[in-house]
């Protein structure tokens, strides 16, 4: 009986510890300690959204982290680099300044980092919203812009699905509108017809819980951010304590309880001695009074703000110069933080702009050109980081010396590097005046060979050939000469 107690003890499961742990010290995650008892939990600050547009209006340091990289993905725009028509290049340029559509795709961006996703409605006239976008079918002048709606004012019809393979299988089908209050119809549009921005994407259980769209970049950094203005807040309250005076006064309980003459009295001397305290002016008191002033040292409490600071620009990946406008302490200037910023930004605008920009290529080449979309047709967003002067002439200067080494030594036509020049315009400041019928007009004519430029042409022939008759020097006098003859005149 007690073998079958103890092999049923041995088989009862135990608590086991995997990370470090000290029993004698207490050390660790699995002994009783503080932090032990720390832990993570979900706080679906997406969910609360009065919180979130609250926080938006009151905090600047939260408007700065929604709006920053919205603002700079949309800053500098795109530049067309394959070769088209320059008029059709001037009708598709001018259409994004005349339908706002980068302000649209700018808020469309801000509001999916607000409150975790956002769509962007293509709108084409004529159309209905609620069939799929066949691009052969847009009229002349028929797109009127971008709509931009975010997660509240739209639904996701979750009863019906994308069956077809591609990047979209499983997401759904429509999108039901349910703010109507804007004047927009209680619409059901089709997913072909929006463009769709979540602000931080989630795995597939917790997207359940989002109604299948993103999580607010503000949920991540809530902790910080209000720990960021707690500190500050409360080094604002300490600024009203910074500089205390106290005055002691014997017997100062029986003078407030007994009341009348003699706390009048007291209360009139507090009162001149307020009043007189300068600069220039004499406290007088009672020979048993102390009069004492206490100051507040604000030391360390910089470098803890600091600190909080640095967490929240870690945690939105938004450095300290752009996040909060300041600029850098010690040695650094903040251009290698700007520099790897202005990376990030670029890979956002391949991964979630190029895609979406190509489809509004599309549908405006069909609807001011009335032709479909090139398939060779390319276009490269303009960088966001700004070289000086001297940077500037620098790079130009190596850009032509080296575009004119390969022409000079035939690695290029004249086309291809009138071409390159102008291409390399954004960042040298050279050759943007060069047109497409300037480099249209310039002869296909093959490149010069290596070294035939710099080889001299050889010299025509001209006056009298040479004579092979003797001259008077080397002439025959009978006799023979030791001397070398000069047969030559």
């Amino acid at each position: 009986m007690a073998r079958k107690q103890n092999s049923s003890a041995a088989r009862t499961p135990q608590a086991t510890a995997d990370s470090y742990d000290n029993f004698m010290a207490r050390v660790g995650m699995q002994q009783q300690n503080q932090h032990a008892a720390s832990s993570y939990r979900a706080n679906f600050t997406s969910r609360n959204r009065l919180q979130i547009e609250w926080a938006y209006r009151s905090s600047a340091i939260i408007g700065s982290a929604v709006d920053a990289v919205a603002d700079d993905m949309t800053r500098k725009g795109i530049r067309i680099t394959s070769e088209i028509d320059p008029q059709e290049r001037g009708v598709i340029e001018s259409l994004f300044d005349e339908l706002e559509l980068w302000d649209r795709l700018n808020d469309t961006i801000k509001w999916s980092r607000l409150y975790g996703g956002a769509v962007g409605f293509i709108m084409i006239e004529g159309q209905a919203p609620f069939t799929p976008l066949r691009l052969e079918t847009i009229g002349e002048g028929k797109f009127k812009g971008i709509l931009p709606l975010d997660r509240w004012m739209i639904n996701p019809n979750l009863q019906r699905r994308i069956r077809d393979m591609g990047p979209n299988l499983g997401k759904p089908e429509r999108y039901d509108v349910v703010t109507t209050a804007t004047g927009i119809p209680a619409w059901s549009i089709h997913h072909s017809r929006l463009i769709r921005f979540d602000g931080v994407t989630l795995p597939y259980q917790q997207a359940q819980t989002e109604n299948e769209w993103g999580m607010s970049i503000i949920e991540r950094i809530w902790d910080r951010l209000t720990a960021f203005d707690s500190a500050t807040m409360g080094a604002a309250q300490l600024v009203y304590k910074a500089h205390l005076r106290t005055y002691k006064v014997d017997k100062l309980r029986e003078i407030i309880g007994l009341g009348g003459k003699a706390y009048e009295n007291l209360l009139k001397n507090l009162d001149l001695i307020r009043m007189y305290q300068s600069n220039e002016g004499m406290t007088l008191m009672d020979g048993k009074d102390v009069f004492e002033t206490h100051q507040y040292s604000f030391a360390g409490l910089d470098d803890v703000i600091s600190q909080f600071a640095e967490q929240i620009s870690g945690a939105t990946g938004i450095p300290l110069v752009r996040l909060f406008g300041q600029s850098p302490k010690g040695f650094s200037t903040g251009d290698a933080d700007l520099s790897n910023y202005y990376d990030t930004i670029g890979t956002q605008q391949e991964r979630r702009l190029r895609q979406p920009l190509r489809k509004l290529f599309d549908v405006m080449y069909r609807s001011e050109l009335g032709k479909p979309l090139p398939d060779d047709f390319t276009f490269e967003f303009n960088p966001l980081w700004q070289m000086s002067d001297v940077d500037r002439s620098t790079v130009a200067v190596n850009t032509v010396n080296a575009i004119s080494t390969a022409f000079n030594d035939g690695l290029m036509t004249r086309k291809a590097a009138m071409t390159d020049l102008r291409e390399a315009s954004d960042v040298t400041g050279i050759g943007a005046s060069i047109t497409d019928e300037d480099i249209a007009d310039a002869e296909e004519e093959d490149p010069p060979g290596i070294g035939e430029i710099d080889d001299p042409k050889p010299l025509k022939g001209g006056g009298d050939p040479v004579s092979n008759e003797p001259t008077q020097d080397s002439a025959s006098r009978g006799r023979h000469s030791k001397w070398p003859l000069r047969w030559f005149k």
